[in-house]
């Protein structure tokens, strides 16, 4: 039997940083995660950081490479009617992005626990939560054919949509909100440069396509496909001609193509738990609300969680006091639920639901609009650059 003070679920970035920011204060932590080690670092995603974001990086002691090769965006484009508008970040919210992709993160995150000694353990099964209700949780796993049993204090569940702790809950404590889109996302990763100096968001009638990137050379675009579609039959000169089709034309002709070098399809969803504390059991991140990709808040979401529990958790161990603790739900669904609207609006007028051309023209409209309006513009800004944190 093991003690420590926070039992962490979960080895993706939420847990890592979590770990990390704790180990820095001098509160004792354990990480469990099902997966490989190899499996985690490796595992593509999200590549937008929020100024937020690469700030508690930096205070987490695992930003200098990130702030060495990140590329820095000042704004990101809107492609619509064979035409592209710049939404203008810094000069309409005062902030930025960096560019830098979640392996990325993970990597730094992973060095900087292990060269501190930190208790990882990868390849756990059977993972249970337990006592979370009470003053003594219990987290039970089996690792190396062993069942071992961690005795903690708190249980920061960063395990995930379909992790243990969340279906760990008793379903009358919790509600659960959630819409699912009819389409999804077909992602290649290639090493090619980008198409464009920042990243283009397009809607257009066959459906959207976006053109983003992980760095000066390697690039990553995705276009709108149906939930059934298979990658078998998207071979890359399929692919590298249906982006193509749905860009500005400008935009086109400066896609670089070359074979991919993954390629993946995401389903849409948008969901959110309430409550996000049930006892000394916290979700965080994935484990309580998803965002559809389009404004890149998942990860940014997930790191506002850590922020808030960190912080949170620093003031007990320090001064006795759990008030913040108390206010940890309340706190991050009050950003949640506006990612979620933002998500939520951005994916609505970017992508194609329907044949129906009434509906397309309206999104069209509405994107005209904000080529004339400061006011709307400015509010797309500070959405996409992050909101700022609340007390």
């Amino acid at each position: 039997m093991t003690r420590t003070q926070v039992a962490i679920i979960g080895a993706g970035p939420s847990g890592l940083l979590l770990s990390q920011l704790l180990h820095l204060h001098g509160i004792e932590n354990v990480v469990i995660e099902r997966q490989t080690r190899r499996h985690v670092e490796e595992r593509i995603r999200a590549g937008v950081l929020e100024t937020g974001t690469t700030e508690l990086l930096v205070e987490a002691g695992v930003g200098a490479r990130m702030l060495k090769e990140r590329l820095v965006h000042d704004g990101f484009a809107l492609g619509f009617n064979d035409r592209s508008l710049r939404v203008d970040l810094k000069g309409l919210s005062g902030s930025t992005v960096s560019i830098y992709g979640q392996t990325e993160v993970t990597k730094d995150l992973m060095d900087a626990r292990v060269a501190a000694g930190a208790k990882l353990v990868f390849a756990a099964t059977d993972v249970a939560v337990s006592g979370f209700e009470t003053a003594a949780p219990v987290v039970r796993y089996t690792h190396a054919g062993r069942t071992e049993e961690i005795r903690c204090d708190y249980i920061a569940g960063c395990d995930g949509y379909h992790g243990v702790c969340r279906r760990s809950l008793p379903a009358a404590a919790m509600q659960s909100f959630e819409r699912v889109y009819p389409f999804g996302w077909l992602g290649v990763l290639a090493d090619v440069p980008p198409a464009t100096e920042e990243i283009i968001y397009s809607n257009h009638a066959r459906g959207f396509a976006m053109c983003s990137m992980r760095s000066r050379t390697r690039s990553r675009y995705y276009v709108q496909c149906g939930l059934d579609e298979k990658l078998e039959a998207w071979p890359d000169e399929r692919f590298w001609d249906e982006l193509r089709a749905r860009l500005p034309a400008n935009v086109a002709e400066a896609v670089t193509t070359g074979p991919s070098i993954e390629k993946s399809i995401a389903p849409l969803r948008s969901f959110v738990v309430e409550p996000m504390r049930f006892g000394q059991l916290f979700l965080v991140g994935d484990a309580a609300h998803i965002v559809p990709p389009t404004g890149a808040k998942g990860l940014n979401l997930a790191v506002a969680d850590v922020r808030v529990l960190y912080q949170a958790l620093v003031e007990r161990y320090r001064t006795g006091r759990a008030d913040a603790l108390e206010r940890y739900s309340d706190r991050c669904l009050r950003r949640i639920w506006k990612a979620v609207r933002f998500s939520w609006w951005f994916t609505s007028i970017m992508h194609k639901f329907s044949d129906d051309p009434f509906a397309h023209r309206l999104q069209l409209a509405e994107l005209d609009y904000l080529t004339g309006s400061k006011a709307a513009l400015t509010s797309v800004a500070e959405n996409y650059v992050g909101l700022p944190f609340e007390a």
